[in-house]
């Protein structure tokens, strides 16, 4: 527990730091921007599965022991209170957090693949969406009908591992209107962003960047390079035409692992083919593409997906390569689908024992 109270006396700390919106000299007995922003804290830690069930959870003095002496909290705000005090405080000021989070996590021995290398997962999510409410920081589509739509994304990025139940959040960058920009905020901008105020930071940990095919690109793998990271993203032969003509009628090499248990069996064929251009222009970045594909015993194929990756490809490290390469579906909201939207889980409440 002694982890958990120093790493909420950081946040506390740099919720006393937000901007404070009122004027009016302070008075005792008023809420400090710490119990606000710790209040809001609160309701993610506990579990509760919406603001005003948490709230109502507090009035009735379920969990309120909680607040006090786990978050030190002299003093509930309303719900409606909290919004309005920390409406428009920038979530930047929270990203060292995550990264203290990290350190206060000890040795990350678990997380380690490939050589000691860690992944890291980006991937978009939306988590608001409406055609009545907007404000200024929303993005916009139009529907099949023409009605406009208004939606909240960002772009997660989490340290994933195969095999591991548990992953590590780290700094989100939010999807929304860039001064000066004349074209709408995107996943791809986001990730660019994403990497260039994190990724010298994380470079120490040799981070391998996982992604879905929308970030195989010359732009992000150029970016990822730069902040001194590798890639491992999925790449779907529909959008990737260069590559997809290099793959037709050449030989690939070829790995199989054939496992049983019990009655059941399943063979993995791994295909690889090393030196292929990112896209079909002179400066294209050299990838290495490789493809897992299962199938069980009567032959039938259960599960196939494909990627590029700058790291070498071998019969030795292309079953690992592909487990990585597949770890980034930990990360997504439901595990099982990079496109899935389901972000708002009702967890157990987490009670101080």
């Amino acid at each position: 527990m002694s982890v958990i109270k120093d790493l909420i006396a950081e946040l506390g700390t740099v919720c006393a730091g937000l901007r404070d919106r009122r004027t009016a000299p302070r008075r005792d007995g008023d809420y400090t921007m710490a119990d606000i922003g710790l209040s809001a804290f609160a309701l993610f830690f506990m579990g509760s599965p919406s603001f005003l069930a948490h709230q109502r959870a507090l009035q009735r003095g379920q969990g309120r022991s909680n607040c006090q002496t786990l978050f030190g909290m002299s003093a509930i705000p309303s719900d409606n209170y909290i919004r309005l005090m920390l409406d428009g405080a920038s979530p930047a000021a929270f990203d060292p957090l995550f990264m203290q989070a990290i350190t206060a996590a000890g040795p990350l021995t678990r997380f380690q693949c490939l050589g000691g290398r860690l992944l890291v997962a980006l991937d978009g999510t939306e988590y608001f969406c409406s055609r009545k409410i907007k404000c200024p920081q929303c993005s916009t589509r139009r529907r099949s009908d023409g009605e406009v739509e208004c939606f909240h994304a960002f772009l997660g990025a989490t340290i994933v591992a195969p095999g591991q139940a548990q992953v590590l959040p780290l700094p989100p960058e939010f999807i929304a209107p860039q001064d000066g920009a004349e074209k709408q905020d995107c996943e791809r901008n986001a990730a660019k962003r994403w990497l260039a105020r994190h990724g010298m930071a994380m470079a120490h940990l040799r981070p391998i960047y996982l992604g879905d095919d929308l970030f195989a690109c010359q732009p992000i793998a150029a970016e990822i390079h730069r902040a001194g990271g590798n890639f491992i993203l999925t790449c779907k032969p529909a959008s990737h035409q260069t590559i997809t003509e290099y793959l037709h009628g050449a030989k690939l090499e070829e790995h199989r692992q054939t496992i049983r248990k019990g009655r059941k069996c399943t063979t993995t064929i791994y295909r690889w083919l090393s030196g292929v251009p990112l896209r079909g222009t002179a400066d294209a970045i050299t990838v290495n593409w490789f493809s897992i594909e299962i199938r069980n015993a009567a032959g039938k194929r259960t599960y196939y997906n494909s990627f590029v990756t700058d790291l070498d490809v071998t019969a030795d490290t292309v079953a690992e390569l592909a487990a990585c390469g597949r770890a980034r579906w930990k990360a997504c909201p439901c595990e099982g689908g990079d496109r899935e939207r389901n972000v708002q889980r009702v967890q157990k409440p987490r009670l101080q024992p």
